[in-house]
């Protein structure tokens, strides 16, 4: 049976990533530390470690472990807290993708390493999108930075250790068990002030787009990419494809979209321009339809229907866990 760990399997896209493994007969290990996530996601058939990348521990599992895929999902997502305290951004999402390469490096094994970026905030203002993965990147974030930075180290290992990688640029993803206390999900948080009643905020004007992919199609791709032949590792882009849908959505209309789901017709309040936040972002997917075969299959209107169904099942049956 193969052998596979999710970093991050607690939480919103790694748990859903789990799954899937599971389902395709993989032996599944998670490694989460429960910063973020919730063992209500662990799947009951996956081996858990409680384990903060950082450390000897995670390490140690990764240098130790034959495992033949490893899909890397955990870190500091949120892009508020980027700018609030980039150092925590950096040593989340730099230094401890570093321990995990880095045992890699010392280990005989050489696992398909998946790495889970960012296209929604990697490319930056500069370019007018949709954003194919070649063009310049100019972050508007210390979280763009430092996903971009663990690309550039992603490449180096591949073409000086020989490891075998594959970068994937997410949208904006959403779906079942996202977090609504997560600034990185404004639809999970959208579902949880509908369900409250409470009018919905927006920052800035509400015209910034974003490409919403939902999480199925999400880990579709991630299938594919840890599973599929891949070009040789080269130059940053080499192993890196955008995931997404090729359109921009603004906020108004998302939340227009998700009331008419939830048949509500709740106020909007607006809010002041956040820092860091950038105002135009949504990917070209030429290159994943190309290379890993892949199309998104879920429809904005489907898939956030099907994520307020279940948000508002899982307030009837009090599981969600909430500040």
């Amino acid at each position: 049976m193969p052998r596979a760990l999710v970093t991050g399997g607690a939480g919103f896209i790694g748990s859903h990533v789990a799954d899937r493994l599971l389902k395709e007969g993989f032996d599944v290990h998670v490694l989460d530390d429960l910063s973020a996530g919730f063992r209500r996601n662990l799947p009951p058939q996956a081996v858990f470690h409680q384990l903060d990348i950082n450390t000897k521990s995670a390490s140690e599992l990764v240098e130790d472990t034959a495992f033949d895929v490893i899909v890397h999902s955990a870190a500091q997502m949120d892009v508020r807290a980027s700018v609030a305290d980039p150092v925590f951004d950096a040593v989340s999402n730099i230094t401890g993708t570093l321990n995990l390469l880095e045992a890699l490096r010392r280990s005989e094994r050489k696992p398909r390493f998946v790495y889970t970026s960012t296209g929604g905030a990697l490319y930056g203002d500069f370019e007018t999108p949709p954003h194919a993965e070649t063009i310049d990147k100019d972050p508007a974030s210390p979280y763009g930075v430092s996903k971009l930075a663990v690309e550039y180290y992603l490449a180096y290992y591949g073409r000086v250790h020989g490891l075998d990688y594959a970068a994937l640029r997410f949208g904006n993803v959403y779906g079942p068990r996202q977090d609504p206390r997560s600034g990185a999900g404004v639809i999970g948080i959208f579902c949880d002030r509908i369900l409250d009643g409470r009018p919905l905020t927006i920052f800035g004007k509400g015209m910034q787009t974003r490409d919403y992919t939902y999480v199925s199609d999400i880990v579709n791709a991630g299938w594919l990419a840890a599973t599929r032949d891949l070009p040789p590792p080269g130059r940053l882009d080499a192993r890196a494809f955008n995931v997404g849908t090729m359109v921009g959505t603004t906020m108004l209309d998302v939340a227009a979209l998700l009331q008419r789901a939830a048949g509500t017709e709740l106020p909007i309040e607006f809010a002041g321009t956040r820092q860091g936040e950038q105002q135009e972002s949504f990917v070209a997917i030429d290159k994943a339809r190309r290379v890993l075969g892949w199309e998104p299959q879920v429809s904005l209107a489907d898939g956030l229907s099907a994520t307020y169904e279940w948000f508002a099942d899982d307030r009837l049956t009090g599981a969600i866990e909430r500040p």
